[in-house]
């Protein structure tokens, strides 16, 4: 049977995230560097995702990346979380820390950009009441705040075109028939070598009744995954060996040790041990232990 709807917070969004990004600028990577979870200082402050543009006077089309400069900070809400205010100071604290501590980056250099899947009403008045700013929308999804030193950009990614936005438009809980359909398409054009694993499996994930309806099969979300070649054969063949010494010696421990094969081959794709944690339910001392093996 299709996997049950999972909570939000289990499903691994913030890699599913980046990927999506990578993907809508993927005609410009070889002139762009991506920084997953960029860890500000010694302690756990983290941005989700840092764009730096190589050469700095390099132009890009892409309608939501006009805007970048040459250090470029994102802040990703995940579906069912919403954009505060204290979001927006959190995110405005970032640019000035990454800033202040790298003797390389101009604070002009720097723009923010806040992606969640629904209109932020509240911010959006406090920005515009309280702080006096203008906000515009200057494609469909994006818009424009300005009245800061910084260049901001919010982005409903719900309200993104289709055409011009596939992966982070389709980036939530709510995709349908053809939402779904079209992304399945888009990643076959892309070719199984194409670095999405994540993405896929966030949003089949959070979508398995439409998957359902997709599929017409009782097919799993590793199954669509496997079919399509975007799990590794060696991610599989790890499972199975938890399924056969559950077999053996009971249930409980052969999903445990599934588990373990999954984080491993998650964090050998670069996914962070604290998302990895999240999606396998498995605690951070055991992710510690399986990432120094």
């Amino acid at each position: 049977m299709v996997n049950e709807l999972s909570p939000d917070h289990n499903i691994p969004w913030h890699p599913a995230f980046f990927e999506a990004i990578q993907m809508e600028l993927e005609a410009y990577k070889d002139v762009l560097e991506f920084k997953y979870e960029y860890q500000l200082t010694t302690d756990p402050l983290r941005i989700d995702t840092l764009i730096i543009k190589k050469p700095k006077d390099v132009k890009i089309d892409k309608n939501f990346a006009q805007m970048f400069r040459s250090e470029n900070i994102c802040e990703f809400k995940s579906p069912g979380d919403y954009l505060s205010v204290k979001d927006f100071y959190k995110t405005m604290g970032y640019a000035y820390i990454y800033a202040g501590t790298r003797p390389e980056v101009d604070i002009s250099d720097i723009t923010l950009t806040f992606v969640e899947a629904k209109y932020p009403r509240e911010l959006v008045k406090y920005l515009t009441e309280v702080r006096g700013y203008a906000i515009e929308e200057a494609w469909p999804g994006i818009y424009h705040v300005s009245g800061d030193f910084f260049p901001i950009q919010i982005i409903e990614s719900k309200k993104l075109s289709q055409s011009d936005n596939i992966w982070l438009k389709s980036l939530n809980n709510s995709l349908d028939f053809s939402g779904l359909g079209a992304i399945f398409k888009a990643s076959n054009i892309k070719g199984k070598n194409a670095p999405i694993q994540a993405y896929l499996y966030a949003i089949i994930q959070a979508n398995p009744h439409t998957l359902k309806e997709v599929t017409m099969s009782d097919l799993t979300v590793d199954d669509v995954l496997m079919e399509a070649g975007y799990i590794p054969r060696w991610l599989e063949e790890g499972r199975e060996m938890g399924r056969e010494i559950g077999r053996e010696e009971g249930r409980e421990e052969g999903r445990e040790i599934a588990k373990k094969e999954d984080a491993k081959n998650f964090l050998a794709l670069g996914i962070s041990p604290a998302t990895v944690a999240t999606a396998t339910g498995l605690d951070m001392e055991t992710i510690k232990q399986l990432s120094e093996q």
